[in-house]
């Protein structure tokens, strides 16, 4: 008698957006067992989940294949929202999006499908997973994630920081396509969403005003917005609710007939000020070298190599810069760029790559 081999199976992530929608329908044509998971978030009364809980049961519904609900709010308040609080108050940036990633998505999502039978998770991420034979042991595989296909959509800025040992189980169907080709299988699919916008904003809930409700929790603190020479011309809610480069959320006051976009430029917390210019990125701007990595974490089987060559980021999307990496008197990792960066902000991430591998990252200090 023969026995076929068991499909393996999959709990794919299904928000209700286009991307995971047609990287349901490619792991079904790829002959996965797949089962679709919407994870529910709710905070500060937001109710976009119904909606896109709607949306995602649509596309079960025309792809056949079972969809579960799984509230996840009281862990998205815990790791993300208590996170992005605290670094607000101490005056950094913080990214959202890492820590969904890896707290939520890769952390409890992650936990909850392979305790429940999964063999694989899998979401709408442009991303990619590779595996590859390992140095260390021929007869192991060992993946690495690397930058997928579309430059314009690359999303492994915000997933540097997933557990290196789950790669091996994680499947991003979307890696080796651009959005075009994604919208065009949607339709060929017959997808219901096919044609809907993508989403922008906050991880999970979308659309949703972070600045409300960082002035419901934190609370606002007027304070002054200054020009490059010291003269105020207009007034903010508190100078942690901002980040060097932002150009939006304050007021300007005084006005001139040759208007430009104004940027942050700095900030002091002490004094409650914001210092705001049309050049964001020439003289005033910080410029440094080096940047110290708060929380490292290597998704490569050995540590990064002290003094080779690697590319890194300190923004989504941002350009690739020559680096290497050292280690302080302290042992802490350090990113020196070959040519200084532009400001960088404290509690975003930086991103290290050699070439298409990504190899890492870590919070800036």
């Amino acid at each position: 008698m023969v026995i076929k081999e068991q499909k393996k199976r999959v709990f794919i992530g299904i928000s209700g957006g286009v991307d995971s929608a047609v990287a349901t329908a490619l792991l079904q044509k790829q002959g996965y067992r797949v089962v679709g998971i919407f994870i529910k978030i709710e905070i500060g009364g937001d109710c976009s989940w119904r909606i896109e809980r709607r949306e995602a049961f649509r596309v079960a519904a025309k792809l056949d294949i079972p969809l579960y609900v799984i509230d996840l709010s009281k862990e998205y308040e815990q790791a993300v929202v208590s996170y992005m609080l605290a670094e607000y108050q101490t005056g950094r940036t913080p990214n959202p999006d890492v820590m969904c990633n890896q707290q939520i998505k890769f952390g409890a999502f992650y936990d909850w499908a392979v305790a429940n039978g999964s063999d694989f998770v899998a979401t709408g991420h442009y991303a990619k997973i590779k595996d590859k034979k390992s140095k260390i042991k021929d007869e192991e595989q060992e993946s690495q994630m690397i930058i997928p296909k579309d430059k314009e959509k690359d999303q492994t800025y915000f997933l540097w920081a997933i557990e290196r040992k789950k790669l091996a189980r994680i499947i991003f169907p979307l890696g080796d396509l651009e959005k075009f080709e994604v919208r065009k299988l949607a339709r060929k699919f017959d997808l219901p969403n096919a044609d809907k916008p993508d989403s922008q904003g906050l991880c999970f809930v979308g659309d949703f005003d972070f600045k409300k409700f960082l002035r419901q929790k934190i609370g606002v603190k007027k304070g002054d917005v200054l020009n490059n020479y010291g003269k105020k011309i207009g007034e903010h809610d508190g100078a942690h609710f901002f980040t060097i480069g932002e150009r939006r959320g304050f007021n300007i006051q005084q006005k001139t007939t040759n208007e430009k976009p104004l940027y942050v430029v700095s900030k002091d917390l002490v004094k409650n000020i914001l210092v705001v210019s049309t050049e964001p990125l020439t003289i005033s701007a910080k410029k440094v070298q080096k940047i110290i990595l708060e929380n490292p974490n290597w998704l490569i089987s050995t540590e990064p190599q002290i003094g080779q060559k690697y590319q890194a980021r300190i923004r989504h999307r941002g350009q690739l810069a020559d680096c290497h990496l050292e280690k302080t008197a302290t042992s802490e990792w350090q990113v020196v760029f070959e040519q200084a960066i532009h400001s960088p902000a404290s509690g975003q991430s930086v991103v290290i790559y050699d070439q298409e591998v990504v190899v890492g990252g870590g919070i800036i200090k």
